[in-house]
C-alpha cells in the first residue's frame, strides 16, 4: 500500500513512474521545488524518508544505509543533501533485490565538482532519471483532452465544438501557472506562490550555496529572462538587455558571470533551454543553433515583470510570449509522457521559423505554430506550408495550437490541424 495523500491528483508521470520501477532497481524523480516530486513518489513508496530533517541527515552522513527501510520502494526526499547517498543506493540495488527499490527526488542537480568528488558512479542501469514539471492544463484539469497528439499522429478526425476559451482565463492560467498547490487558493493568491518561489530563489538558495553570487546580479538576470520569454537570445544579447534597463550599476558584464549564473539556475532547474532543430531542411548550414529560452513555468516569468490579468490583456504582444511558454511547457510534459522532445525550428537567411518541433520516440516529427487568437491562425497555416515545402522529409502532421478557439478541426484546404490548448492531451 503507498503512501498516496488524499487529495492526490494523477500526474502523466506516474505511468512512466510504474514501468520504470518494474524495471530498474531506484528512479530519480528531478525537477523544480514545489511541482510536486514528493506527493507524486509517495503515490508509488511504501516508506518514506526525508533528508531535510536534521537527524536523518545526520544519520546519513555517517553512513547512508543507516536510513535504509526494508519497506519498498522507499523514498529518499532530496538526497542530494548527501550526495554519498547515490552510491549506496546504486551498491544496494547491485545485490540482487529486484527492481523497485527506490524513489530518490531532488530539487538541485549537483555540481560538477561534486560529483567528481561524492559521487563515483555513474547509476548507469541501476537509477532511472525522470524529469518532473509543473503541472499541465491537462493534468489540473483545465484541458478537456478530446484532441490528442497521438490522434494528430495517427491522422484522425479531430473535428468538434470544445467549448468557448475567454481571453481573461487565459490569462489567469498564466498568473496562477502549474504549481500544485496553486490549484488550493483563492484567484486573488495566485501570484503569492511564484512571487515567493522567486524570494526563495534570490534570499535562501543563493545563501545556501558555497560561491558568494550577488543577490541584485541575480536579480536582474531573472528580470531578463523574463522580458526575454520565448525568444531566441543570445547571452551577449541578455547582458546588454541587463545594461539598458539597469544602467548605472556594476552588472553582469562578464560573459563568463553570466554562465555561472545561468548553471546555478539551470541546477535549481528553474529554466528550459529548448533546442533547435536542423534535421531533414534542405539548407542546413542556414539552420539557427541558438537556444529558446524559457522559464520552467510562465508564472515565474508574469511574477518578475509584476503582470497582472488586465495587465497581460493590455500588451497582447507579451501576452502572446507568455502563451507560448504556456503551450510549449504543455508540450514538454506531453512528448515526455510520449518518450519523445521538442524543438524550435529558425532559418537565419530567411527568417522563417516555427515555434515547435515535435520529434517522437521513432524519429518522425511534427510541426506546431502557437497562437493565441483565431485571427492569426491563416497565417500560421501559411508558414508551416512554407516550411514544409522546404524540409525533405516532411512532418507526420502540422498543428496551430490556438488560446481563443471554440473547436478543433482539421483545415480541409491543407490537412493542417486547428487546435485549442484548452482540448489537448498527450
Amino acid at each position: 500500500m503507498s503512501l498516496r495523500e488524499k487529495d492526490y491528483k494523477e500526474r502523466l508521470i506516474d505511468k512512466k513512474i510504474d514501468r520504470y520501477l518494474e524495471t530498474f532497481g531506484a528512479i530519480l524523480i528531478e525537477g523544480p521545488k514545489w511541482c510536486g516530486k514528493t506527493w507524486t513518489a509517495l503515490n508509488h513508496a511504501e516508506s518514506a524518508t526525508y533528508v531535510t530533517e536534521t537527524s536523518t541527515k545526520r544519520l546519513a552522513l555517517i553512513n547512508p544505509k543507516n536510513i535504509f527501510s526494508d519497506k519498498r520502494p522507499q523514498l529518499i526526499d532530496e538526497w542530494q543533501i548527501v550526495p554519498s547517498i547515490w552510491d549506496s543506493v546504486r551498491h544496494e540495488c547491485d545485490r540482487g533485490k529486484g527492481p523497485g527499490n527506490f524513489i530518490l527526488t531532488g530539487s538541485t542537480t549537483l555540481k560538477k565538482e561534486i560529483q567528481g568528488k561524492q559521487v563515483y558512479h555513474s547509476g548507469a542501469g541501476r537509477i532511472a532519471r525522470l524529469k518532473m514539471e509543473t503541472m499541465s492544463l491537462y493534468e489540473s484539469l483545465d484541458s478537456s483532452g478530446v484532441v490528442s497528439i497521438t490522434d494528430m499522429l495517427e491522422n484522425k478526425n479531430i473535428n468538434k465544438n470544445t467549448g468557448e476559451v475567454k481571453i481573461r482565463e487565459l490569462a489567469t492560467l498564466l498568473i496562477r501557472g502549474g504549481w500544485p498547490e496553486s490549484l488550493k487558493v483563492k484567484k486573488e493568491n495566485y501570484p503569492l506562490i511564484p512571487k515567493s518561489y522567486i524570494d526563495s530563489i534570490l534570499n535562501v538558495e543563493l545563501d545556501e550555496e558555497e560561491k558568494v553570487r550577488d543577490k541584485n546580479k541575480m536579480s536582474m538576470l531573472l528580470k531578463s529572462l523574463a522580458r526575454n520569454e520565448s525568444t531566441i537570445v543570445s547571452n551577449k544579447t541578455i547582458i546588454k538587455d541587463i545594461e539598458e534597463y539597469e544602467s548605472g550599476n556594476d552588472i553582469l558584464s562578464s560573459r563568463t558571470t553570466l554562465l555561472d549564473y545561468l548553471d546555478f539556475l539551470e541546477r535549481l532547474h528553474l529554466i528550459e533551454n529548448q533546442e533547435s532543430y536542423s534535421s531533414n531542411y534542405r539548407s542546413p548550414e542556414r539552420v539557427g543553433k541558438s537556444v529558446k529560452r524559457h522559464f520552467v513555468d510562465p508564472s515565474l516569468a508574469c511574477s518578475l515583470l509584476n503582470l497582472n490579468v488586465d495587465k497581460l490583456i493590455g500588451d497582447l504582444n507579451t501576452f502572446g510570449f507568455l502563451f507560448e511558454a504556456l503551450v510549449e511547457r504543455d508540450l514538454r510534459i506531453y512528448m515526455d509522457y510520449l518518450d519523445g522532445k521538442i524543438y524550435h525550428f529558425r532559418d537565419n537567411v530567411t527568417g522563417l521559423e516555427v515555434d515547435t518541433i515535435l520529434e517522437f520516440e521513432d524519429g518522425e516529427y511534427a510541426a506546431v505554430e502557437i497562437k493565441l487568437g483565431y485571427n492569426e491562425v491563416d497565417d500560421a497555416i501559411k508558414n508551416l506550408k512554407e516550411f514544409y515545402n522546404n524540409m525533405v522529409k516532411k512532418p507526420k502532421f502540422m498543428c496551430v495550437i490556438v488560446g481563443v478557439l471554440e473547436a478543433a478541426y482539421k483545415d480541409p484546404d491543407t490537412s493542417i490541424y486547428v487546435v485549442p490548448i484548452t482540448a489537448l492531451k498527450p
